[in-house]
Formats: structure tokens, C-alpha cells, sequence
């Protein structure tokens, strides 16, 4: 894995919207709109698919594999485990989005089981599941963080190196950890937290830039911290924030993320 600056992060999205990758979501149902339709925008190509009997094809012909766990139930847990074993079997990216990991043992112990099994993967989420994860106590509240991502670092470092994969915090500055380095961002607005599916489609974005070979986490963070950044200087409030950041992921450009990126490395 190389590291990830400005341009090879306005690279990677150049890449995606030529490739077009084919990313299967099992996702949760409060989000699955709004992440389609941001991946959509984004310029890759979304699937909701959480059928057992279809996912084998599925993970033969697609790029990524999103697991979101935030509407978990005994019917989704056994579909999540298969699909992660059809991308094992066929050498593609798991990305996992831990949500209320740390708010419940079914929560907690099915995002460790999942981040255990998958041979290549990145995890998502915020501050209290990432430290939830790691298994150290965590402040959260249903499935929102009440923890900084700052102080989820030292989790995140675990994580990585006990599932040998990349670690994304979300938060007021979001954290990228892999083996390489440690990413530090700046961008983004108080107001996307209040919007619900937010970090979902973090996650999404990270699994299309995973479809493309950027494994790291880092293009999905900075361009989603960019893009919410501007449409939140565009928005009235919570509702148009969410029409805006669609609009704003579309037209993205080469000197707009020059222009506003704030990224610190640490290698």
C-alpha cells in the first residue's frame, strides 16, 4: 500500500469514475437510499444485495463488499458471514461498518467475528466503536459516538494490527491508520453528524475506492470531508445539507480538493 497524498486521492477518484466499480452493499435499512444514491454520485455503481442464494455470483463479478451491520438481526447475520467468505474466495475488499459495536454483545461480538474472517479489510466507524472493537470501554449512545476520535487512536492501532487492515475514525478530525502511516483530516462541518447515514455512506465511498485498488481508506475520507464541507456552506439546515452533498460529490473536482484539502501525514 502506497502512501495516499492530494494527488494520488484526485487520482484514485479519476480512476473511479472512469472504472465505474461495482459495489455489493449489505447494508441497513435506514441508509440504503442515501448511500446508493452517493455512491451514484460519486461515479461508482451500487448494489443492495443481501439475498444468500445470489451473493457466490455476486462476489465474482464486483469490486468491494460493504458490511453494514447497524439493523442486525438473526435473519442478516448469517448472510453477512457468507458474503464475507465469497469475497475471501474471491480476493475482494471487505469493508466493515461496526455500527453500535460496544452498545450490545450481539453488536459487538458479530463485528468481531466479521473483521476476524475477512482476509482483506478496512473498517469504518466512529470513535466508541472503533475503541468498542478494540475492546477497551467506550461512551456511546445507541449508535452514536460520545468519545473524540482522538482518543480512539490508540484502539485503532490495536485494531490494525490485530485484523491486519486500515482503521478509518470518523469524527471532528477524522484518523486514517495502516501500516504505513497515520492520516490526519481537517475537512468536513458540525452539521453532518445530525444528518442520519452519514458515516453510512462514509463507508459506502471507502467500499467503491476499495473496488479500485485504494485499500487504505483515506481517498473515501478526504473527499467526503471536502464534499460535506462545501455543501454544508450551501445548506439552510439538515435537509438540504443531504440534497447538497449529493450535487457537491458529482461535481467534485481536481481544484476544489487542491484548494481544500487538510491533510497531515505521519509515517
Amino acid at each position: 500500500m502506497t502512501i495516499m497524498n492530494t494527488q494520488k486521492i484526485i487520482d484514485a477518484l479519476a480512476v473511479l469514475r472512469e472504472k465505474k466499480p461495482l459495489v455489493v452493499n449489505i447494508t441497513n435499512y435506514v441508509v440504503m437510499n442515501n448511500t446508493a444514491n452517493a455512491l451514484l454520485a460519486l461515479g461508482a455503481s451500487p448494489i443492495m444485495a443481501h439475498s444468500q442464494q445470489e451473493m457466490a455470483e455476486m462476489m465474482s463479478f464486483s469490486g468491494a463488499l460493504v458490511i453494514n451491520i447497524g439493523t442486525l438481526d438473526s435473519v442478516w447475520t448469517p448472510r453477512m458471514h457468507f458474503a464475507v467468505e465469497q469475497a475471501n474466495l474471491n480476493n475482494k475488499v471487505v469493508v466493515l461498518d461496526p455500527i453500535g459495536c460496544g452498545a450490545s454483545q450481539l453488536r459487538t461480538q458479530t463485528a468481531r467475528q466479521i473483521a476476524e474472517a475477512a482476509n482483506t479489510l478496512i473498517i469504518r466507524g466512529n470513535a466508541s466503536e472503533i475503541i468498542a472493537l478494540a475492546g477497551e470501554n467506550a461512551q456511546s449512545k445507541g449508535v452514536d459516538a460520545l468519545d473524540s476520535s482522538d482518543s480512539a487512536l490508540g484502539a485503532a492501532c490495536y485494531v490494525a494490527q490485530q485484523y491486519q487492515c486500515s482503521v478509518v475514525i470518523s469524527g471532528e478530525t477524522d484518523y486514517v491508520v495502516t501500516k504505513e502511516a497515520q492520516y490526519k483530516l481537517n475537512n468536513g462541518h458540525v452539521m453532518m453528524p445530525f444528518v442520519t447515514g452519514m458515516g453510512c455512506t462514509h463507508t459506502a465511498l471507502t467500499g467503491a475506492f476499495a473496488a479500485i485498488g485504494e485499500h487504505s481508506g483515506v481517498a473515501a475520507t478526504a473527499i467526503l470531508g471536502v464534499a460535506g464541507e462545501i455543501a454544508a456552506e450551501q445548506s439552510a439546515g439538515l435537509g438540504s445539507l443531504q440534497i447538497n452533498l449529493l450535487d457537491v460529490l458529482y461535481q467534485l473536482d481536481e481544484k476544489t480538493l487542491t484548494r481544500r484539502l487538510k491533510l497531515t501525514i505521519n509515517e
